[in-house]
């Protein structure tokens, strides 16, 4: 080794983490400007991988394999311009850590390109860090389209010192009710995916109305049965741009989710118009907008004119009511989950709950701590985990980080580095959960991880359900408290209750059953049509390039956007959406 060879590796010896990604950064400047294949080529890993969230392409897109982030990182930066790569003030320092069993230095940074400004994270391995394994760009605003926080916030002069004109409650009013001009985006549903994505077109400064057919902003939660609580912590569930107070329980119940939606729609100075419904719906190519027909709370309808449609009414929407053998002559109750309230009128009654998904469990549950004798019948293998061992999926919500590069962080795997961060995170649930399924077995319970060991959220991504997390209902299952039958043991359903194969009756007064929801495509089918169902295919579940279905980015069908998911991914992806359809309100976009 020559002596200048010598004090470039004693140098880069000492360097601080900070400085080497520095280094890193500056040199992906430079390169990236160049565009040169080889160049680029030097600063990635042979595996690595890279997510983009609407900066390099007006998508969302993932990519792995040296070979295709490159092509990829060339084939855009002509047009994106990428430039002025630096680690970002005020946020996480650059730190050491194990990511899906490799030892990284990661670190979030700053940027700039032809359109916005942006945000990404880096991981270098610690054995190479001259070369990134897994890049995420993200784009935060657009240039001369900033959001009005902070210090870009509105003065408000309008109507605090004109005392003789309209006040802020005058100009809501007016706002929301749309009587001189049509809104650019119609909102369907007015949950967590509706109002994200509605405050993040706020920021954008895009006209936005959303419509919910339930009387009170937060029905959706409210009216649903008495016991409903969320399952997972409160510090990752907080909605764009207004957290919950600190002193909330780290286990929300859904009547203060419900509040809480309310306050959000009026803090946020929210369009929305309640106890109203999207009837049906038609694009007009021609014309570049929809033909949206909408009725009011008195039965009068009313056809906008939006420019995008959104669906955000739920990814499980419509009750799934299945066909069992001889339940039409059954004499008591019958209900769907999403009918049941509570248990309180069935005291001292027999229950009879079909499927043991989340909904199943906690409706047995209730049954129970109501006073009624219940069973359960399993239909199928079902994911269980601990209310505890859950947790370990959002340790990363737990590390002290501000919110945004929590998300960062979550955003930044690609769908292969999902899978082994689940399966790594299974074997960890399996063996804090451990008794807790040797007791399920031992009891005749069907369980299992997932196909390929992923655990509850990776199904819960495919296919929208089909686990539980344990908040009593298992333990109640394991004592004999509440009774466990497999539905093959069942020969029919009969007036009485559940004829069984070996002849037995169980009697019932009460059956519910627990079968989930149709698809979200359900829905288009139902209110725009066939064909457009037909064109755009699955919404939700994991898509080829592994993604999601249809969500969160542009359709076959122009001005049709799919948003939905927990409270962690609207938040997410609530911005990325609405800069997608306000780079076409602008220009920037146009398609096809």
């Amino acid at each position: 080794m020559d002596n200048l060879g010598a004090i470039s590796k004693r140098n880069a010896n000492v360097l601080t983490d900070a400085e080497r990604v520095e280094a890193w950064l500056s040199g992906f400047d430079s390169v990236l400007r160049s565009r040169n294949k080889a160049s680029i080529a030097s600063l990635f890993t042979d595996d690595c991988h890279w997510r983009d969230l609407v900066c390099f392409a007006w998508t969302i897109s993932q990519h792995e394999g040296k070979s295709r982030v490159v092509d990829r990182l060339i084939e855009t930066q002509s047009t994106t311009k990428a430039t002025n790569f630096h680690l970002a003030a005020g946020r996480t320092a650059p730190r050491r850590l194990r990511r899906v069993g490799l030892e990284v230095i990661e670190a979030i940074f700053s940027f700039e390109t032809a359109s916005g400004h942006a945000s990404g994270l880096v991981r270098l391995p610690v054995a190479t860090p001259e070369k990134a394994w897994v890049l995420l760009t993200f784009l935060e605003d657009i240039k001369g389209h900033e959001e009005p926080i902070f210090a870009r916030r509105r003065e408000g002069n309008g109507y605090t010192r004109s005392f003789a004109a309209k006040n802020w409650a005058d100009l809501r009013e007016e706002e929301q009710a749309f009587l001189d001009r049509e809104p650019a985006v119609l909102i369907v549903g007015a949950g967590q995916a509706g109002l994200s994505v509605a405050a993040s077109l706020k920021m954008a400064g895009v006209d936005t109305l959303l419509v919910e057919k339930n009387p009170r902003v937060g029905d959706n939660w409210r009216n649903r049965y008495h016991s409903l609580a969320l399952h997972n912590e409160v510090q990752r569930n907080h909605l764009p741009y207004l957290p919950f107070p600190p002193n909330w329980p780290k286990f929300l119940s859904k009547d203060m989710l419900a509040g809480w939606f309310e306050t959000y729609a009026w803090a946020m100075e929210l369009n929305v118009w309640t106890a109203t419904e999207l009837v049906g719906g038609s694009y007009d190519d021609a014309a570049g907008h929809w033909r949206a027909t909408v009725r009011r709370p008195d039965g009068t309808k009313r056809i906008f004119k939006p420019r995008h449609l959104i669906f955000a009414n739920g990814v499980n929407g419509i009750p799934n009511y299945v066909t069992l053998p001889g339940l039409d002559t059954f004499k008591g109750t019958v209900m769907h989950t999403h009918q049941f309230h509570d248990g309180s009128a069935w005291k001292g009654k027999r229950g009879l709950v079909v499927g043991t998904g989340a909904s199943g469990h906690d409706v047995a549950q209730d049954l129970y701590s109501h006073g009624a004798h219940v069973s359960i019948i399993q239909r199928g293998s079902t994911i269980i985990t601990s209310l505890e061992s859950a947790q370990i999926n959002h340790e990363l919500y737990k590390e002290g980080f501000p919110l945004e590069d929590s998300d960062l962080i979550a955003a930044a795997n690609t769908y292969p580095l999902l899978i082994k961060t689940y399966q790594a995170n299974v074997k960890r649930m399996l063996e804090l959960d451990k008794d807790l399924l040797a007791g399920l077995t031992a009891r005749g319970f069907k369980h299992d991880m997932g196909e390929d060991q992923t655990g509850h959220q990776m199904r819960l991504r495919r296919r929208g359900g089909g686990y539980y997390l344990n908040v009593g209902c298992s333990d109640l299952i394991i004592e004999g408290a509440i009774g466990l039958f497999q539905y093959d043991d069942i020969e029919s359903f009969v007036e009485e209750g559940a004829r069984m194969r070996d002849g037995r009756l169980e009697a019932a007064d009460l059956i519910v059953i627990a079968s989930g929801y149709l698809p979200p495509l359900e829905s288009v089918r139902q209110l725009l049509g066939n064909d457009v169902a037909e064109r755009i295919g699955p919404v939700w579940g994991v898509a080829p390039d592994g993604e999601m279905n249809n969500m969160y980015r542009r359709t076959p069908q122009k001005g049709l956007w799919f948003m939905g998911g927990g409270l962690a991914q609207c938040r997410m992806f609530a911005k990325p959406l609405a800069l997608q359809i306000k780079a076409r309100e602008i220009g920037l976009v146009k398609d096809q």
